[in-house]
Order: structure tokens, then C-alpha cells, then sequence
């Protein structure tokens, strides 16, 4: 149920931000969307890449309040050292959270479209660029898969889902706590059909409580693969092999839906973007390992695509 529950938290309070060296431009795109661009110095334009992040009061950097891995931070600065420039930007879950203002009630999964659309539109017409791509990790592959469409030049899944959250959630529930899938089943059937769940095991709290179910239902409306099938830009999906959340099916699944898409299977590469050598307590405890490094594979896959298109 841990894995489940870092898939799904929406509570945790206040985040923070590591310190780098490299030159970077904080932007506030709208009153709930700030964010940090990284911008190589050059007379040339330059592509940019917005970085989603996935689930949770997730930070630009890859971070909630008890969880400082610095995922999305390497990832930019990565990038930065390719030529690459990167928008990446803190969840508005993070803003209302400092602001003591969170009611999870009105939240829901189409908010975290607005902000990535707010923020694809800012950038689509700056000159300063020039090819725009998407990269939506986790959830957040969702959300960029849909604010790409008709707006990106290309797109780049990180370890997204391939099915509809439903399914992902008791796919999940079939590996860690099979006594609860039937109930589990039968409670999204109702929530997607009635747009409430009322007969949900206590175990499933977590998923069904009814502050959090406007956020579930919501987020039932989008099925991955319908949303990839849309993009008519280059599309490049990603998962680790070491990924204990998505399971490599889950890219798997997109790629079917996509097939004329690049597709890539990064040995050794967990969920929080780092190369995992050892067992799964070595995986766990990398999602709290401030200074490890991401997987240099994800970024030579990331450029190449890229490059290429």
C-alpha cells in the first residue's frame, strides 16, 4: 500500500528547493504556476522542454515535503549541459499548500491541464526558442499528453500510465493487497458511474474517502491511450525497468496505442529517475536520496529524440 499511497497522496505540507550553480529565470506564468527556466547561453535558438511532474504536491524539482530526491532538477540541468533549455515548474497543489488554503474537494484533475496548457501557450510563441516539446513524468504524462496536443512540436512519456487510473489502481491492489481488488473494482464502477462510492472497504480509505473522489473521478475521464492516439508530433516513450509504481506493461500499452512512436526500456532506471543496482530497499530509500544522480541513459535517450526531430 506504500507504493499506492505515493502514487495518490494529495496531502503533505510545504516543499523545498535545492540550491544550483547553473543561471536560471523564475517565471510566474499565472497566480498558481511559478516556475524555473534554464536557459543555455547562445545566440542560437534553442529547443525548451516543459517538464510535468507527477503525483502528489509535487515541486519543479521532483520533491514533496518528506521526499527530496531532485529527479526533475538533474533532469533540467542535464539538459541544460546539452544545449537543451527547460521549463519546470511547482504543481499549484504546492502554492495552495503554503497558502493554508488546501481543500481537496475542489481539486481536480483538469486543473493540472489548465496549468500546463497556461504554461505550453506562454512559451509556444517566445522567439527565443525553437522547437517546444512536452515531457510529462507519471501522472504528469497524462496531463502533458493532453496539453501537447496541437501545441507541442513533440512529445516525451516518463513513466506514464497506459491504462485509465481505475485500472492502474487495482492492477496495483493485485500485487500488494489482492483482498481488496473485488471491492476495489466495484467502488470505482460506482464512483465512475454514479459519481460516488459508498460501499469502499476502510483499507481503500485512502482512494475513496469523499474529499478525494471528485479528484478520482475526475481524473477517470482520460484514458492514456486515447489521448497519445491524438498527438500528431513525434512521441517518445520512456520507463525503467526498475520502476516499482509503473510497470513497463504500462508503456507497453501507450507504445500499442502509438506505435509509430520511439520506445524505450531503460535498464536499471526507477520511478524517481535513478539507476537502482541493488534490491528494492536500495530503490525505496533512492526516492529520499537528494544527491544521487538520474539515469545518464534517460538523458542520451532524452537529446537523441530530440536531435532527431
Amino acid at each position: 500500500m506504500k507504493k499506492l499511497l505515493i502514487l495518490l497522496a494529495l496531502f503533505y505540507f510545504g516543499s523545498g528547493y535545492a540550491q544550483d550553480n547553473f543561471t536560471s529565470e523564475e517565471l510566474k506564468i499565472t497566480p498558481l504556476v511559478e516556475g524555473s527556466l534554464l536557459l543555455p547561453k547562445t545566440s542560437e535558438k534553442k529547443p525548451l522542454v516543459i517538464i510535468i511532474a507527477g503525483s502528489g504536491p509535487t515541486d519543479r524539482n521532483g520533491n514533496q515535503n518528506m521526499m527530496k530526491n531532485n529527479s526533475l532538477k538533474f533532469l533540467a540541468e542535464a539538459l541544460y549541459k546539452k544545449g537543451v533549455a527547460s521549463f519546470r515548474y511547482d504543481k499549484r497543489i504546492v502554492k495552495i499548500m503554503k497558502r493554508g488554503a488546501m481543500d481537496e474537494k475542489k481539486i481536480k484533475f483538469d486543473d493540472f491541464i489548465k496549468d500546463a496548457v497556461d504554461v505550453t501557450e506562454h512559451f509556444k510563441n517566445d522567439n527565443r526558442f525553437g522547437k517546444l516539446y512536452i515531457i510529462g513524468h507519471s501522472q504528469g504524462s497524462l496531463v502533458g499528453m493532453i496539453a501537447a496536443q496541437n501545441r507541442a512540436d513533440g512529445f516525451i512519456s516518463i513513466a506514464g500510465a497506459g491504462q485509465e487510473i481505475d485500472d492502474v489502481i487495482v492492477d496495483q491492489l493485485a500485487k500488494q493487497a489482492p483482498g481488496l481488488v473485488d471491492n476495489a473494482r466495484q467502488s470505482f464502477d460506482d464512483l465512475r458511474v454514479n459519481g460516488t462510492a459508498q460501499n469502499y472497504s476502510p483499507g481503500l480509505a485512502s482512494i475513496f474517502r469523499p474529499d478525494i473522489q471528485p479528484f478520482i473521478y475526475s481524473w477517470m475521464q482520460y484514458n492514456p491511450q486515447e489521448e497519445l492516439s491524438k498527438l500528431k508530433t513525434p512521441v517518445l516513450i520512456i520507463n525503467g525497468d526498475k520502476d516499482l509504481q509503473v510497470q513497463v506493461s504500462e508503456a507497453e500499452a501507450l507504445y500499442k496505442a502509438k506505435p509509430e512512436a520511439t520506445y524505450k526500456v531503460i535498464p536499471k532506471m526507477n520511478h524517481v529517475l535513478k539507476e537502482i543496482n541493488g534490491n528494492d530497499l536500495e530503490n525505496s530509500k533512492s526516492y529520499n536520496q537528494y544527491n544521487l544522480p538520474i539515469s545518464e541513459e534517460l538523458i542520451t535517450v532524452i537529446t537523441q529524440f530530440i536531435e532527431s526531430n
